[in-house]
């Protein structure tokens, strides 16, 4: 598993927590502007998906399969379960779910790479 699309993703969850955060603050809705980049980081997740499980199917490592599989599809839900909740909630609540699942994504990226060193 890249280290790259790892790190790329966590800075990515990053800046979007930020700028939710921000929302919260100012107690706005979330903007097109946010949505896109969850888009962007939703697209790296997929990417991360593929690659894993290619990486997995030629890995000599002690992994196990299914447990990392399963959090790389998990990691792919979380976002756009977020996304559809904060739409349908308009309102402050609906912003602090979408910061939720962002940081639901990266909790489980550092598991992810938890599992992948072998920590199962």
């Amino acid at each position: 598993m890249s280290p790259w699309v790892l790190g790329a993703v966590l800075v990515l969850c990053g800046i979007a927590g930020i700028l939710l955060l921000v929302h919260l603050a100012r107690d706005r809705v979330v903007d097109d502007g946010m949505f896109l980049l969850l888009g962007v980081i939703e697209l790296a997740l997929i990417g991360q998906l593929v690659g894993g499980c290619v990486a997995l199917a030629h890995t000599d490592r002690d992994v196990s399969g299914v447990l990392f599989a399963s959090y790389l599809v998990g990691n792919i839900l979380a976002l756009p379960v977020g996304a559809f909740w904060s739409l349908a909630e308009r309102n402050r609540s609906g912003t602090a779910v979408l910061l939720l699942a962002v940081l639901t994504v990266a909790a489980l990226e550092v598991r992810l790479d938890a599992i992948w060193g072998g920590a199962a």
